[in-house]
């Protein structure tokens, strides 16, 4: 057992002392899933013979008993646990949520009752501000002067607000703009607990938004090929993904090519190698397009035009661009180096 780790047991075990009923104790550990999965108060009330409110109205009791003894320092093994806590925390940024911190403080991947633990610490130190978990928020602490939760709440919504706002996602620098924080780094911290936002690299945004959550293939094919902000041939878009920050990454060249076909935002411009419509690129061959270029024109075109109108939206060949020129059923030659419709 490392130190830290030794030091949170030490830390509930003497919070757990001062606990006289065992009734009451068994609550508190099943609750927080000390010695297990966590219970509902349906599940305890049960096991107890007692209402899910009875079972609801001791906890809170209980947890304001730990809260008075912590603060009058009845608790000695929890100073340790709290200096290790507030100490994380104040490298995460104040705020973080209670599975990265309990990352962190073991050193791990951390299993459940250690999560909890780091939970049940929390909820009891006069020195933490615990957030609890709903549709919006991640079970999250903090340190307690940086504010109450209500206060680190109407943070995290107005970081969710300005967001919203932009309608597009934001760098740290471009949110430290619009909001009064010491460092960027608070501001990710703050983020990182609202579960309505999501970040990919730098950028963060709502969590709805695929160019910061991308959940499927052609989702994270959009991110890259945006993100590169050129065209890519569809291995190297694989390879892209590979390399990636995204949650799941291991991908097929089958399936990445399969995607790229069936998505009208993805363009073929040219052999196996990709564009984003909305970059000007349209669908269709290269007689097609030439076709669009002398419609657009609306008058004849040289034959070094019409190749440097096509390459901008088409990666091919120059000599494949003359040769479909050549075709006397669409295109007529009106003079020595002139081309038209036919």
């Amino acid at each position: 057992m490392d130190k830290n780790t030794d030091i949170i047991t030490k830390a509930i075990e003497g919070s757990l002392k001062i606990i006289e009923q065992e009734r009451e104790k068994e609550i508190i550990i099943r609750r927080f899933g000390l010695n297990g999965p966590k219970e509902t108060l349906e599940q305890i009330g049960e096991m107890l013979n007692i209402t899910r409110e009875r079972v609801r109205q001791l906890e809170k009791a209980i947890l304001i008993r730990l809260r008075i003894a912590a603060e009058e320092s009845q608790i000695p093994e929890l100073n340790a646990a709290e200096k290790i806590l507030i100490r994380n925390l104040t490298e995460e940024g104040r705020v973080a949520r209670v599975t990265t911190l309990a990352e962190k403080v073991y050193g791990h991947n951390p299993s459940q009752t250690e999560t909890s633990s780091i939970s049940f610490i929390g909820a009891i130190s006069a020195h933490l501000t615990s957030v609890e978990e709903n549709d919006r928020y991640a079970s999250a602490l903090g340190i307690s002067d940086y504010g109450d939760e209500k206060g680190i709440k109407a943070k995290i919504d107005e970081i969710v607000a300005v967001i919203k706002k932009k309608g597009s996602p934001m760098s740290l620098d471009e949110l430290d703009e619009k909001l009064d924080y010491e460092h960027p780094d608070h501001i990710r911290a703050v983020a990182s607990i609202s579960k309505l936002l999501s970040h990919l690299g730098d950028k963060w945004g709502l969590a709805k938004w695929p160019t910061v959550n991308p959940k499927n293939i052609r989702d994270k094919i959009y991110v890259v090929l945006q993100t590169a902000q050129e065209p890519m041939h569809f291995t190297d878009i694989a390879e892209s993904i590979k390399k990636s920050d995204f949650r799941r990454k291991n991908v097929t060249l089958q399936a990445i090519h399969n995607e790229l076909i069936k998505d009208s935002r993805f363009v073929l411009i040219g052999r196996g190698i990709y564009a984003l419509d909305s970059w000007g690129y349209k669908k269709g061959t290269v007689s097609e397009i030439i076709t669009d270029v002398l419609k657009e024109a609306g008058e004849p075109l040289t034959r070094e035009e019409i190749v440097k109108r096509v390459l901008k939206v088409r990666k091919v060949k120059e000599t494949t661009i003359l040769l479909n020129l050549q075709n006397k059923n669409t295109y007529e030659k009106v003079d020595k180096n002139l081309y038209k419709l036919a």
